[in-house]
């Protein structure tokens, strides 16, 4: 377990310090953990999330397929058109579009479908990209918190529970909803100076057409029922019994069986560096959670508390923020269903659950580690020239975090206490 946490740590300060890739630094941190059999290769297996990694690598070629034709640029022109180039609207357009859709189809795919859009659009305006792709991802994370089928701590809490879509709305979409307005406005004002359109560009972005933007109609036609029908999917996914990647690979598959767009240069353009980060960073929480570090952690939460409800309901919510935020909130919220359930005995109090939902969702805008989409994000940022750093992120990630923790802590007293 030791050696575990030691590899971890010293992995994230890697990250941190910058001064090696952090694809390198995760495979290296699995490597060592492999060699030293603190984990064996069939539990590191078994560790790696391939239903992320297949959804990952599904929506990238999708996307990429797409954005050949032009149709992201189309959207991208439309959007700045619409928004008249004023930041304040477009900001608030883009984050509120990107919660909407994180909360009903979950936070991974949304931020692959808006940050190449984000882009083209800053690109267009002459602004930096960053902070406005920073913006979405708090968006992305909180937005996902409202629903059931939003963020994957509340899926796994629903299978456990047996909570309904309803009671998960009911209880966590209020909460999610004004901390993302919340937290969009503090970031655009943190931001607004980097976010000023030069009037050249504003008129320059008006008197586009943003039909000439399409580059290939014909592919774009073949092209678009089968991202509508993926994105459709991504919706009914779950009563059809359909996990997210087999919708994203089904959805790129057909598109590589009709676009006319050659194979290698397609696959080529998966961000194959983020896909080994998520499978280097699984295995190695999957050492944590293997060595029993994260059950550990659970206990101390439970003694700590010693019976006191207020006191559980908090350590609960702001243990699964800030630990979630460091390992991942998936495993983190996998060993704190069975201590929850204990927590809330036979009475079933479901404050308890909707506690460990908000912690472990809000928690994902912690670090650049805390969530799929982050990463997911992040590579996209690196592709296009533009790298969003471990430490970067952070400056973000914490104030946002505690803030929107704060927000948990009186809503979880007013509602529940």
């Amino acid at each position: 377990m030791t050696f575990a946490i030691v590899a971890f740590v010293v992995a994230l300060a890697l990250i941190a310090s910058e001064r090696i890739d952090r694809t390198k630094v995760a495979l290296l941190g699995a490597v060592v953990l492999l060699l030293s059999q603190t984990i064996d290769q069939e539990t590191a297996i078994e560790a790696i999330d391939f239903n992320t990694l297949g959804l990952l690598a599904g929506m990238m070629i999708v996307v990429r397929l797409v954005e050949t034709t032009g149709a992201f640029t189309y959207v991208a022109i439309r959007a700045g058109q619409l928004s008249r180039g004023r930041p304040l609207a477009l900001v608030v357009s883009l984050a509120l579009a990107t919660a909407v859709l994180s909360a009903f189809l979950d936070n991974l795919t949304t931020i692959l479908l808006v940050v190449p859009v984000t882009f083209l659009i800053a690109d267009a305006l002459e602004i930096d990209a960053i902070p406005v792709v920073l913006i979405e991802i708090v968006a992305c994370n909180i937005g996902g918190t409202a629903t059931l089928i939003g963020d994957p701590p509340n899926i796994m809490i629903a299978g456990a529970t047996g909570l309904s879509f309803d009671a998960f709305l009911l209880n966590l979409a209020p909460v999610a909803a004004f901390t993302t307005v919340a937290a969009v406005l503090g970031l655009y004002a943190v931001f607004r100076r980097r976010l000023r359109v030069p009037e050249a560009a504003r008129r320059r972005v008006m008197d586009l057409d943003a039909a000439a933007s399409i580059e290939d109609a014909r592919e774009l036609r073949v092209l678009l029922p089968i991202l509508a029908l993926t994105i459709l999917g991504f919706f009914v996914h779950k009563p059809l019994h359909l996990e997210p990647a087999t919708v994203a690979l089904a959805g790129a598959t057909i598109m590589l069986l009709l676009t006319r767009q050659r194979l290698h240069e397609t696959l080529a353009a998966i961000e194959w560096p983020t896909l080994f980060f998520f499978a280097g960073l699984f295995v190695m929480v999957g050492a944590l959670e293997h060595t029993g570090a994260v059950d550990e952690l659970a206990q101390v939460i439970v003694d700590a508390t010693d019976g006191n409800r207020s006191a559980e309901l908090l350590a609960i919510s702001w243990s699964a923020a800030i630990v979630g935020g460091i390992i991942d909130n998936i495993p983190l919220t996998a060993t704190m269903i069975p201590v929850v359930a204990e927590i809330a005995g036979d009475g079933g109090d479901d404050a308890y659950w909707w506690a460990l939902a908000l912690g472990a969702c809000f928690g994902g805008n912690l670090t650049l580690v805390s969530a799929a989409a982050n990463v997911a994000a992040a590579g996209m940022a690196t592709r296009m020239g533009r790298p969003i750093g471990f430490v970067r992120f952070l400056k973000v990630g914490v104030p946002v975090t505690l803030l929107s923790m704060v927000v948990v802590t009186a809503y979880l007293y007013v509602r529940y206490l």
